[in-house]
C-alpha cells in the first residue's frame, strides 16, 4: 500500500497540473474571484455607512468565535478526506467526508444560534446599518455554505455507493475526474473558512476601534 502510494503522488501531481484550465477549474477560480470581491465591497461600504453615519459597530456574539473553530474543524476533515484519497484509504475517506458534512451543519445551527443571541439583545436587521450589514454579509456567507453542501453529499453518497467491492474501490480511487472535483471541493471549503475568518476579524477590529 505504501509502495503504491508513493508512485501515486508523482501521478497524482501531473495530472492536477494537467487539469488547470479545466473547466471545472476555471468556473470554481470565476466563482471565487467573484464572491470574495462581494464581500469586499460589502465591508468597503460597511465602512463607509459607519463613518457617513457615526454609528458605534455591533459587538459579535462570542458564538461567532465559537463558529470559527467549527470551520476549522471542517476544513480539517477535508483535508482528512483528501489525503485518505490519496492513500486509497476507504474507510478514512468516508469517515472524513461524514464528518466535514456534521460540522458543516452543526457551524449552520450555531450560526442560527448566533442571529437568536443578537435578536435577543434588541439588535435586529433595521437596528442600524452596522447591525444591517452584519446580518447581510453572515448570511450571505451562511448561503454560500448552503451552497457547497450537496456537492459534498453528493460526494458521500457515491462515495457509500461506489466503494463497496473491491473493484469498485479501485476504479473509484483511479477516477482523474473525481480527484479534480474532490480537489475542487476542498479549495472551496478553505475559501468559506478563510473568508469566515476575514469577517469576524473585520467585524473585531470595527468594535476595538469604535
Amino acid at each position: 500500500m505504501n509502495q503504491n502510494t508513493a508512485n501515486k503522488e508523482p501521478e497524482t501531481y501531473d495530472e492536477y497540473q494537467n487539469f488547470a484550465f479545466h473547466p471545472h477549474n476555471v468556473l470554481l477560480f470565476l466563482t471565487l474571484f467573484g464572491v470574495a470581491a462581494l464581500f469586499l465591497s460589502m465591508s468597503i461600504a460597511f465602512v463607509y455607512s459607519r463613518v457617513q453615519n457615526g454609528q458605534p459597530p455591533v459587538r459579535l456574539p462570542n458564538i461567532f468565535f465559537f463558529n470559527t473553530l467549527i470551520l476549522l474543524g471542517s476544513s480539517a476533515a477535508m483535508v482528512w478526506a483528501k489525503r485518505s484519497y490519496l492513500q486509497d484509504n476507504t474507510r478514512n475517506y468516508q469517515q472524513a467526508l461524514v464528518w466535514t458534512m456534521a460540522l458543516s451543519v452543526f457551524f449552520m445551527i450555531a450560526q442560527a444560534v448566533g442571529w437568536y443571541q443578537l435578536f435577543q439583545n434588541n439588535i435586529s436587521l433595521t437596528s442600524s446599518n452596522a447591525a444591517g450589514y452584519l446580518y447581510v454579509i453572515s448570511a450571505l456567507h451562511f448561503a454560500h455554505v448552503i451552497a457547497g453542501l450537496p456537492f459534498l453529499a453528493v460526494f458521500l453518497w457515491r462515495a457509500k455507493k461506489e466503494m463497496k467491492e473491491p473493484v469498485t474501490v479501485l476504479v473509484y480511487f483511479s477516477d482523474p475526474e473525481k480527484r479534480l472535483r474532490l480537489r475542487l471541493l476542498t479549495i472551496y471549503w478553505h475559501f468559506l473558512d478563510a473568508l469566515w475568518i476575514y469577517l469576524v476579524l473585520f467585524f473585531l477590529v470595527n468594535y476595538l476601534i469604535q
